[in-house]
């Protein structure tokens, strides 16, 4: 897969600080965020499985986890939870190394020395067994659930036969298809929890006075031709294929089990790819009717147009063309296993859109107010 060195600023303030230690060593990814203080209870437990997440993530080699010093997430703290992984971790604090440029030096010293260490590294054949998949859909169309999203599902199910994990996220648009996979659940603990977190994802909604099974919430999608939530839904369970549901984690909670798992996540694109990448997902099959350029700075991503125009249109952002079912000329199982063929290509080095192109999104799901 990848062999980055994450730079893993643990607060907003220490964000532009990571970038720039970016941009002075090759090999160093990093992001911006706003997160990481004034955070307290299961929503500072969020937070910190993210982070923690994201530098423990098999595509990390090393990190420099970079903090300001007084911030409520302390970068400590959170590179003693990477370190676990059995990773390099070093500690950066901007407050004690006598202000930002003083700690950028520091950092950029050590991120150096993590990349030539892991240069020296030499790839080995991993099996499929060992893969951690992420599925989205982000923009989806009238298309989604005809062609590229039941393609994923068929290579969801080329990975859990094959002994590897699938996960599904996007809890609010399985709104309306819960039942479809609640009969697939691997026993009644695992049927009751479908129920759950549909039921709270809508409890949350009704507090802001909405009801989300009334009507699409992206303009977008009904643009693309969707009339309603529990069409887009039964579009977006497709990417689930049709194994047995083992378990449901929380966001960015790593599986515990092997086999198709649905992890808890907003439908928001960003956040959800954050919390699968957190999970330990290593590359992320991602389907779009409309376009979308997003990616992810540590695992690959894999865009999948639903329909040949928009992949024709938005060429610099999609590496895969499902649109042939529509027209036709190739059938679910066709692409599914040219798909399975990219995945795999993928893994072994082939550079996604999104890579070349260093589009770098994260953002958290944050479940509390900020005080």
């Amino acid at each position: 897969m990848r062999n980055h060195v994450l730079i893993l600023p643990t607060i907003t303030c220490a964000a532009q600080a990571a970038h720039q230690i970016t941009q002075l060593v090759s090999g160093t990814v990093s992001f911006i965020h706003q997160h990481g203080c004034a955070q307290v209870g299961v929503d500072f437990e969020q937070t910190f499985r993210t982070y923690a997440g994201m530098g423990a993530n098999p595509n990390v080699y090393g990190v420099v986890v970079l903090g300001l010093g007084c911030e409520t997430h302390q970068a400590r703290s959170v590179a003693e939870e990477i370190a676990k992984s059995g990773k390099p971790v070093e500690v950066v604090s901007i407050q004690d190394h006598g202000g930002t440029l003083m700690a950028i030096a520091q950092g950029a010293r050590i991120a150096a020395a993590m990349v030539a260490d892991a240069s020296r590294l030499m790839r080995e054949p991993v099996p499929v067994s060992e893969l951690i998949v992420g599925t989205e859909c982000g923009g989806s169309d009238a298309c989604s659930g005809i062609s590229a999203n039941p393609a994923v599902g068929w290579v969801s199910d080329a990975v859990v036969d094959a002994g590897g994990t699938s996960i599904l996220a996007e809890t609010t648009e399985l709104i309306g298809a819960e039942h479809l996979l609640a009969a697939r659940a691997a026993d009644d603990r695992v049927a009751k929890r479908v129920y759950e977190v549909i039921q709270a994802m809508e409890s949350r909604a009704f507090m802001m006075g909405v009801d989300i099974r009334t009507g699409n919430p992206s303009p977008g999608n009904i643009r693309g031709g969707l009339s309603s939530l529990e069409e887009k839904s039964l579009g977006a369970a497709a990417k689930a294929g049709s194994r047995p549901l083992q378990e449901l984690v929380d966001y960015a909670q790593r599986p515990s089990k092997k086999g198709l798992v649905w992890m808890d996540t907003p439908g928001q694109d960003i956040e959800q790819l954050t919390g699968m990448v957190a999970g330990g997902a290593q590359v992320v099959l991602f389907t779009s009717g409309r376009g979308t350029p997003t990616g992810s700075p540590i695992a690959p991503v894999i865009k999948i147009a639903t329909n040949s125009h928009m992949y024709s249109r938005m060429g610099d952002n999609m590496d895969f063309n499902a649109g042939t079912v529509i027209e036709g000329t190739e059938t679910i199982e066709e692409v599914g296993g040219r798909l399975y063929g990219e995945l795999l290509a993928v893994c072994s080095g082939k550079l996604t859109r999104s890579e070349i192109l260093k589009q770098h999104d994260f953002g958290i799901w944050r479940i509390g107010p900020t005080f």
